[in-house]
């Protein structure tokens, strides 16, 4: 089965708990206080929200080939609520999308490419195991997808 197969929801959390196991992956000091994003009100309530946000960013390069900062502040971005005034786009925390990036290409799980035009970081063959070993492993538990 492949990663395609099987709800993208269960993958990643099924991922989140195999990068909790890479030692590489870990949450700074700071990230139990920071809000995601200008558009939130409130940090995280989950307590593993970084190795969460961490497998959505490898499912997502695994999906979309090369993508930088700027492209995934975009997708985690949202509407922020002003009261009476209409909402407004924000794009998400870069420096945590950043970090997150940096841990994975540390250890291993994606690297730096330039294709043509498109720059950015890409899923390496390790973890594109992962997403499999993931994928896999939901689909032996549940017999079927």
């Amino acid at each position: 089965m492949s990663i395609n197969d099987v709800s993208k929801t269960k993958l990643i959390e099924k991922t989140a708990e195999e990068l909790k196991n890479v030692k590489e992956i870990s949450p700074p000091e700071w990230a139990q206080f920071v809000k995601t994003g200008r558009h939130r009100e409130r940090p995280p309530m989950r307590d593993d929200w970084w190795h969460v946000r961490a497998a959505a960013i490898l499912n997502k390069m695994a999906h979309f080939g090369p993508v930088g900062v700027s492209k995934l502040r975009t997708k985690y971005g949202g509407m922020k609520r002003r009261g009476h005034k209409p909402g407004h786009f924000y794009k998400s925390s870069g420096n945590i999308i950043r970090k997150i990036l940096q841990q994975l290409e540390k250890a291993g799980l994606a690297k730096k490419v330039d294709k043509g035009v498109r720059k950015g970081r890409t899923i390496t063959p390790k973890g594109l195991s992962l997403l499999g070993k993931s994928s896999s492993a939901l689909t032996n538990k549940n017999g079927n997808v």
